[in-house]
């Protein structure tokens, strides 16, 4: 019965996006989502009644395929094509002198990786156009971090061996769980929409997933991968770090944190030594409002109400989020987090800081967060790992149990 209520309050909160003056594909997909939740609400009444399946039907596949039939998208789907183009044929996403808001590539260049489909197929036929829509690479790669993720963390404590029974059966318990949170409201209007979060969300994920399986070369990857799309992700690094550092040891972490930098300077270097100007300009300024042209990120969030005060305001709203960010580091080093759940959340809060306290943001922002900590649970919650200790302190003392408050987080 609760699945069938959940369902259905999301059925009546899409409901209102046909209601409302929201952009063109966001009353496209909450007209097809109504309907589909609603199904699911109906669904769920029966025995092994199949709400999450019937959701991901109507509020993802049916949206997404209207959308793509139809050409609707947001702006940051032609951005992200135009960044494949612009990379297929002069090695760098940015245009040298960009005139509008939309002529603006606010991404580093991995994120151009998902417009190359467009650039290689071109749009010259329907099927090609489809094909070629940066939505459904972008959901192919959180989809597939988000599988990865789960067969991580399905494994053995070292990362490999077989999965038992028991585990088998929680492992379905959580695969059902993760389906119903990425066809919920909260996932599925941006799968539908724009997906430029997307990737950043499963790629983070996964490497935390990876970090916390003590394999920091895979979490190093992932995150080089995530690092090399937003500068956003860069805090993940200090995140991963300290939990390899706390589940694997020293060496683990120096590891993990070496080819994550190695990675992230070799997917960004070229574009930066080949258009460093245009790169500055429209990936790191006009995000934080102080490029030539005005960001449309302008959510009355704390950060943005201080900065649009004047000068004076920008800078108070730069130095509370540098506190911020210390505070959280900080935390890193006296209480560093000891499995999925537990960096999850120290990012989340970290991202939540970052984006309420940043001069330019949107609400929007803050589902990377929320997903992060909510994803963590899903696919790690029931089998919460006690603090471990680096192999040098274990060996010279044996391990204490966490906190029981810090444990109940």
């Amino acid at each position: 019965m609760s699945w069938s209520g959940g369902w259905f309050a999301a059925s009546v909160w899409a409901g209102v996006f046909p209601l409302v003056a929201a952009p063109a594909p966001h009353r496209v997909w909450g007209a097809c989502a109504a309907v589909g939740y609603l199904c699911a609400a109906v669904a769920a009444l029966w025995p092994r009644g199949r709400g999450p399946s019937v959701a991901l039907a109507g509020a993802v596949a049916v949206p997404l395929l209207v959308l793509l039939v139809g050409g609707g998208a947001q702006s940051e789907v032609g951005v992200i094509e135009r960044s494949g183009v612009l990379t297929l044929h002069q090695a760098t996403p940015y245009l040298p002198d960009p005139r509008a808001v939309l002529d603006v590539t606010p991404y580093l260049p991995g994120m151009a990786a998902f417009g190359l489909p467009r650039a290689v197929l071109g749009d010259s036929g329907r099927l090609l156009r489809l094909l070629g829509d940066a939505r459904l690479w972008c959901a192919a790669a959180f989809l597939g971090c988000l599988w990865a993720a789960h067969r991580t963390t399905g494994q053995g404590a070292g990362g490999r061996g077989p999965v038992r029974t028991g585990a088998a059966r929680r492992g379905t318990a959580r695969r059902d769980a993760v389906g119903a949170f990425v066809a919920s409201p909260v996932m599925a209007l941006p799968l539908c929409v724009s997906g430029v979060d997307l990737p950043l969300i499963g790629l983070l994920f996964l490497a935390l997933a990876y970090a916390a399986r003590r394999r920091p070369v895979a979490a190093g990857l992932a995150l080089a991968a995530a690092c090399s799309l937003k500068w956003t992700a860069w805090p993940a690094l200090a995140v991963a770090v300290a939990l390899l550092a706390q589940r694997g040891g020293a060496q683990a972490a120096v590891r993990g944190a070496g080819v994550a930098v190695a990675g992230t300077v070799l997917l960004v270097l070229p574009s930066a030594l080949l258009s460093p100007g245009p790169l500055w300009q429209q990936v790191f300024a006009f995000p934080t409002g102080r490029g030539p042209l005005e960001t449309p990120a302008a959510s009355p969030l704390p950060g943005r109400l201080l900065a649009g005060l004047g000068p004076a305001g920008w800078y108070a709203a730069v130095a509370l989020l540098l506190i911020g960010g210390a505070v959280v580091a900080v935390s890193l080093a006296v209480r560093p987090p000891y499995d999925l759940v537990s960096a999850a959340d120290r990012l989340a809060v970290g991202l939540c800081v970052a984006f309420l306290l940043a001069p330019a943001g949107r609400f929007g922002y803050l589902a990377l967060p929320v997903a992060l900590a909510v994803l963590a649970r899903l696919v790690d919650g029931a089998r919460r790992a006690e603090p471990v200790r680096s192999p040098v302190v274990r060996a010279s003392r044996p391990a204490s149990p966490a906190p029981a408050a810090w444990g109940a987080r």
